[in-house]
């Protein structure tokens, strides 16, 4: 990343890492409010870790295959989409119900990042393995356990919002580049074509992953290979700040704590030689930062 494309937008606020995880690929936090946990997923281990921020006491959930992103559910328990398909997850003991796998006949492809929407339901998308351009899909499954491909000819389908009136869905396909913006119908169903909103510059040789929005509007998206999360308006795609880590592959970020006012940042140490991880000894650790504003509240799947 070119330092002087960032600098004029640096955040001088303290970045925190508060669990040293070690993950080869921590990804798809979410701030589980009814019990105050961050739920996170370490892909290539295969687990889901519940982390209590009061405590600093992570327990993790082994899940027996790569593990894409979970989110609470009304019930009580997790709903989790793996490389084999979609799955609820007991978080007292770690005991798995299989739903379905929508992607069985594609066995090369994982579930990568996921998140709730408004109305409940469950979003979630795929990639190859080796990375195939136009081998991921993103599905919808819904609150009646059915699950429909909601957008096909995806790469990496990776960060998922919604604006806050409900009218958008913003989506990062990560080799793109780009977020982009698709209008919704009222039932929360894709109801046009997509156009781009914010667009990452090539130049800082990085690719967007995942991403959260804020109480204002404006997106928070952590740049894999760009040591950073940065804030973005999507009405005309200004990059307003940076918030800058001690490592390089910065995953992804969801607002938690009691009033939703600190930014939870994963990050991850895969393929990083004995050399960098000297360089990075943080790689692969939670990160918690206080960057001025507030989140809106993460959704649970209602089914």
């Amino acid at each position: 990343m070119s330092p002087s494309s960032l600098d004029v937008a640096d955040l001088e606020i303290e970045v925190r890492p508060v669990l040293q995880a070690r993950a080869g690929l921590a990804e798809g936090p979410h701030w589980w409010q009814e019990k105050h946990l961050l739920v996170w997923v370490d892909i290539e281990a295969s687990t889901i870790g519940l982390f209590d921020p009061s405590t600093g006491r992570n327990r993790d959930l082994p899940i027996g295959s790569h593990v894409g992103c979970a989110v609470p559910t009304a019930s009580g328990d997790l709903l989790a989409a793996t490389a084999t398909g979609f799955f609820r997850v007991d978080p007292r003991n770690g005991d798995l119900t299989p739903l379905h796998h929508p992607e069985q006949h594609k066995p090369g492809n994982r579930f990568n990042d996921g998140k709730c929407d408004p109305w409940g339901h469950f979003w979630a998308g795929t990639m190859a393995y080796d990375f195939s351009p136009g081998a991921g899909a993103l599905w919808r499954l819904g609150t009646d356990g059915h699950s429909h491909c909601a957008r096909d000819n995806l790469s990496i389908s990776n960060g998922l919002a919604w604006s806050l009136d409900h009218r958008w869905l913003y989506l990062i396909d990560s080799p793109t580049l780009q977020v982009m913006r698709i209008p919704l119908a009222p039932d929360g169903q894709l109801a046009g074509a997509a156009s781009c909103c914010v667009e990452i510059p090539a130049s800082w040789n990085c690719l967007p992953d995942g991403m959260t929005i804020d109480n204002q509007g404006m997106l928070w998206i952590a740049l894999f290979g760009g040591g950073a999360v940065t804030r973005w308006n999507p009405g005309n795609g200004e990059h307003l700040a940076t918030l800058r880590l001690p490592c390089q592959q910065v995953t992804s970020c969801c607002f938690g704590g009691p009033v939703l006012d600190e930014l939870f940042i994963t990050t991850a140490r895969r393929n990083l030689t004995a050399a960098e991880l000297e360089q990075e000894p943080l790689a692969g650790s939670l990160f918690v930062a206080e960057p001025g504003v507030c989140g809106a509240p993460a959704r649970s799947f209602a089914g």
